[in-house]
C-alpha cells in the first residue's frame, strides 16, 4: 500500500477509536441528531477497521501455517503449502477491498439520480434505440431492487423516444451508473430496412445526481414560471381532467423541466424544482471549471454516430465499451439489464486510475 493511503488508515483508525468513545458519552447519547450523525460515521468506518483487521489475522495465520513447513510429515508440508497458497490469494483480495475503501470518496456517489435519454442522430432508428436503452435501465433497476420513475417523455413517430427524462432512487445510485453518460451508438437491421442493410444510429445519455438538499442552491421564486397542462400518455382519466402536469421556466437561464409522473400538481411542481436543481448544479460545476466543461462534451457529445463511448452491434451480438477497450459477447443479456459485466470493469478501472495518480504523486 503506498504511503497516501497508509496515512489515510492511520487517521481513520483513529478517528474510529474517538467515535467509539464519543459514543459511549452521555451528552451524545441524550442529543438524539448527533447521535445518529456520530453512529453513521462510526458504522462507514467499522467496514474499513473490520478489512484491516481480517488482513491481520490473514498474516498470522501465514505465518503460523509457515512453521509446519519444517515438518518431516511430507503430507503436512504439502498441506501447508496449499493452505498457504489460499491464504496468500485471500490476503491479495483484502488488500485491494481496503483499497477500495480507502478510495477518496465521489460525495455524489450515494445520491438518487435523473437519467437523460435522447435520439442522436439515426431518425426513427435513434428513437426506437432510445426507447430500448430506457427498458434496459428499467431492468437494471429492478434487478438492483432500485426505483424508476418516467418524468417527462416525448415519443418517437414509430416508437420509442425522442426524450425521456428519468429519476432514480435507491443505494448507491450514482456511484453505479455515473459512468453511463455518453453517446451509445447501436449497429443493427432497422425494422423498416427492407433491404437488409445494418444501419448505425446514436443516442446520448446524460446522469445527473439528485441533490439531498434543496438549499444547496437557491432558487428565486421571481425568476421561475409556471405552467400547467393535462399530462399526457398512461394514467387512466385523471390524466384528462386536471392540470396535474407541471413545467417550470428558470428565466435567468432558459432551463425549461417539467413533469407529469405525480398525479397532483403539488408533487409534480416539487419533482420538477428538483430535477431544475439538479440542472443547475450542474451548470454551475460546468462554469466553474473549463476542464469539467471539456470533459463533459467529450463523454455526452451532440448524439453524432462518430461519437461513441459504447457500442451495441446485433448482428455480432456484442457489446464493446471504447473507453476501457472491453468487448463482451452477451448483447442480449445487457439488454435484458445486466449491465454489471461492464459497470464493474468499468468501476474497477476508475478505482485503479485513482491508485495510479495517488501514487504517482506521493510516493
Amino acid at each position: 500500500m503506498n504511503k497516501s493511503l497508509t496515512k489515510k488508515l492511520d487517521q481513520l483508525l483513529e478517528r474510529h477509536e474517538e467515535l467509539a468513545a464519543i459514543l459511549s458519552e452521555n451528552a451524545t447519547i441524550s442529543d438524539q441528531k448527533k447521535f445518529r450523525a456520530y453512529s453513521k460515521e462510526y458504522s462507514e468506518l467499522e467496514l474499513i477497521v473490520s478489512c484491516f483487521k481480517k488482513i491481520g489475522n490473514n498474516s498470522k495465520e501465514i505465518l503460523e501455517t509457515e512453521k509446519l513447513l519444517g515438518d518431516p510429515d511430507i503430507e503436512i508440508q504439502e498441506l501447508a503449502g496449499n493452505e498457504i497458497s489460499d491464504l496468500k490469494k485471500e490476503g491479495e483480495r483484502l488488500n485491494k477491498e481496503l483499497e477500495t475503501l480507502l478510495l477518496p470518496e465521489d460525495p455524489f456517489d450515494k445520491n438518487n439520480i435523473f437519467l437523460e435519454i435522447r435520439a442522436g442522430a439515426g431518425g426513427d432508428e435513434a428513437a426506437i434505440f432510445a426507447g430500448d436503452l430506457f427498458k434496459m435501465y428499467v431492468r437494471f433497476s429492478e434487478l438492483k431492487n432500485w426505483r424508476i420513475n418516467s418524468l417527462s417523455e416525448k415519443p418517437g413517430d414509430h416508437g420509442g423516444f425522442k426524450e425521456i427524462i428519468a429519476r432514480v432512487e435507491g443505494k448507491h445510485v450514482y456511484a453505479n451508473m455515473k459512468f453511463e453518460s455518453g453517446a451509445h451508438r447501436v449497429q443493427r437491421i432497422p425494422q423498416t430496412e427492407s433491404q437488409g442493410r445494418v444501419h448505425t444510429s446514436a443516442c446520448t445519455v446524460a446522469i445527473l445526481p439528485e441533490l439531498e438538499e434543496i438549499q444547496e442552491i437557491e432558487i428565486d421564486k421571481a425568476d421561475l414560471r409556471v405552467d400547467t397542462f393535462r399530462a399526457s400518455g398512461a394514467g387512466g382519466q385523471h390524466v384528462n381532467k386536471t392540470d396535474s402536469a407541471v413545467r417550470l421556466t428558470h428565466l435567468p437561464s432558459g432551463l425549461v423541466v417539467e413533469c407529469q409522473d405525480e398525479r397532483s400538481q403539488h408533487k409534480n411542481k416539487a419533482r420538477a424544482l428538483s430535477l431544475l436543481q439538479a440542472k443547475l448544479m450542474e451548470n454551475a460545476k460546468i462554469e466553474q471549471s473549463s476542464e469539467r466543461a471539456k470533459e463533459r462534451k467529450n463523454l455526452v457529445g451532440t448524439g453524432d454516430r462518430s461519437e461513441k463511448i459504447r457500442t451495441y452491434n446485433f448482428p455480432e451480438g456484442r457489446v464493446t465499451d471504447h473507453r476501457i477497450n472491453l468487448t463482451v459477447h452477451r448483447l442480449q443479456q445487457i439488454m435484458a439489464g445486466e449491465l454489471n459485466v461492464v459497470l464493474n470493469q468499468l468501476i474497477a478501472e476508475h478505482h485503479a486510475d485513482i491508485l495510479r495518480s495517488i501514487s504517482s504523486g506521493n510516493d
